[in-house]
């Protein structure tokens, strides 16, 4: 790594932690040739493919939009919100894949969003799965009563088998200065 002080081409890391969810490490490094010392936080890509083809980094951020949405005017707090977020981005990083399709991540959001509201789950269920009828909606809501919330945390799970995208072990990993 390039010191960002004295633009050496090399750096010793002094020390590493895991941050956060453990989604992340950070090194303090330090240059050998003017002696400063900087810390780079280094993060596996997980990037998401979307329908139109392009490639983005998967981000947190836009899961949380879509359940807010899904869940506005509900009795959710922001910290079931986060936590469902996190919870959807450790789903996916489980799969040990770099690549994972648009879909997989709607997928992922499904069971653990049932289990936090019914009614949110459906109001997202009716966008991801384009509801076109009353019959749509009355079908998720038979489902919703025949099968238990605990029974159908398994489509969480599908996410692991859908995708022949590559592995996040073949992934590089960034690293920033901070």
């Amino acid at each position: 790594m390039i010191c960002p002080f004295c633009s050496h081409d090399d750096s010793r890391v002094v020390d590493s932690r895991p941050v956060e969810d453990g989604t992340q490490i950070r090194r303090r490094r330090e240059c050998p040739q003017c002696g400063e010392r900087f810390s780079t936080q280094e993060v596996a890509l997980l990037n998401i493919i979307k329908r139109s083809g392009a490639t983005e980094p998967f981000a947190r951020e836009k899961v949380l939009v879509g359940v807010r949405k899904a869940c506005q005017g509900r009795p959710v707090g922001e910290d079931d919100l986060v936590l469902l977020a996190q919870r959807v981005e450790e789903t996916l990083r489980r799969t040990g894949k770099a690549e994972i399709e648009a879909q997989e991540v709607g997928l992922a959001i499904l069971a653990p969003l049932r289990e936090l509201d019914e009614v949110a789950y459906l109001r997202y269920a009716s966008v991801y799965r384009n509801f076109a009828s009353l019959e749509d909606f009355e079908g998720e809501i038979a489902l919703l009563r025949a099968v238990p919330s605990s029974a159908i945390s398994h489509s969480a799970n599908e996410v692991n088998e859908k995708s022949d995208a590559p592995s996040l072990k073949e992934n590089q990993t960034t690293t920033s200065d901070r």
